[in-house]
């Protein structure tokens, strides 16, 4: 099973697209709300190397990116064999 965490917020619309994609797949996640602690923010920026939008969704440690990545990931096959 991978490890997959994303990074959202309360009220962005692509945030819950993303997260009703992952449960689409049957798949769990940790997710780490900026809204609720600031500095998982500044975390998400420093480990994104300077993104400051959500969502950001990592996979194994790797950096998927947003919401749009992870559709485009879906559309082209190869999201499922990430999960």
């Amino acid at each position: 099973m991978s490890d997959i965490e994303i990074y959202s917020s309360d009220f962005c619309p692509f945030c819950a697209r993303a997260k009703s994609l992952l449960k689409k797949k049957c798949v769990t996640y940790t997710e780490y709300n900026v809204d609720t602690d600031p500095s998982l923010r500044l975390e998400m920026i420093e480990r994104t190397k300077g993104r400051t939008s959500v969502p950001q969704i990592f996979i194994n440690k790797k950096l998927i990116g947003g919401s749009d990545e992870l559709f485009a990931l879906d559309v082209s096959g190869k999201l499922e064999p990430l999960l």
